[in-house]
């Protein structure tokens, strides 16, 4: 992995994409918690523009220098066809967000961890946050790691 230099000002974000959602949290200031933002929605996997700016509005306001983008590796840690689209994506937001960077970052059980820790709402009300929360579990695990001095390497870097 990489070394950076760290901007203390900014914030990290966290993103869990899916067809048409993308489950959006950040960092506190000092890199400790993950907290929920929002889920952007979409009409149809395609349409990605609106998400695009609305991310653009959310990178402003948290002065964002760093996206954790979950990254879908199957249980036994191989490339499904989520990977792929997720590659795309990561490609998309770099082009858009150049002085951002962008980490893939393994997110294998992030979105039941979230169900789990959602259990006790009502069936709607946790299809509004599960996104959210999904993304608040890859964040956490990145800062987590950033705060144990760990790497965690995604299978992009290691090819």
């Amino acid at each position: 992995m990489e070394q950076r230099a760290v901007n203390l000002q900014a914030r990290i974000l966290g993103l869990d994409y899916g067809d048409r959602t993308v489950g959006v949290a950040v960092s506190d200031p000092s890199w400790l918690i993950a907290v929920p933002v929002e889920t952007v929605t979409r009409p149809d996997e395609i349409s990605i523009k609106k998400t695009i700016a609305r991310l653009s509005q959310i990178i402003n306001t948290y002065s964002i220098s760093t996206i954790v983008l979950g990254y879908p590796r199957n249980m036994d840690g191989t490339e499904g066809f989520r990977c792929a689209k997720t590659k795309e994506f990561k490609a998309r937001l770099e082009r858009n967000f150049k002085r951002v960077e962008v980490v893939l970052w393994d997110e294998r059980l992030t979105t039941m961890l979230a169900d789990r820790y959602l259990e006790t709402l009502s069936k709607d009300k946790r299809d509004r946050v599960i996104d959210q929360a999904a993304a608040c579990s890859i964040l956490q695990s990145y800062l987590d790691c950033l705060r144990n001095g760990a790497n965690q390497l995604t299978q992009e870097e290691e090819n």
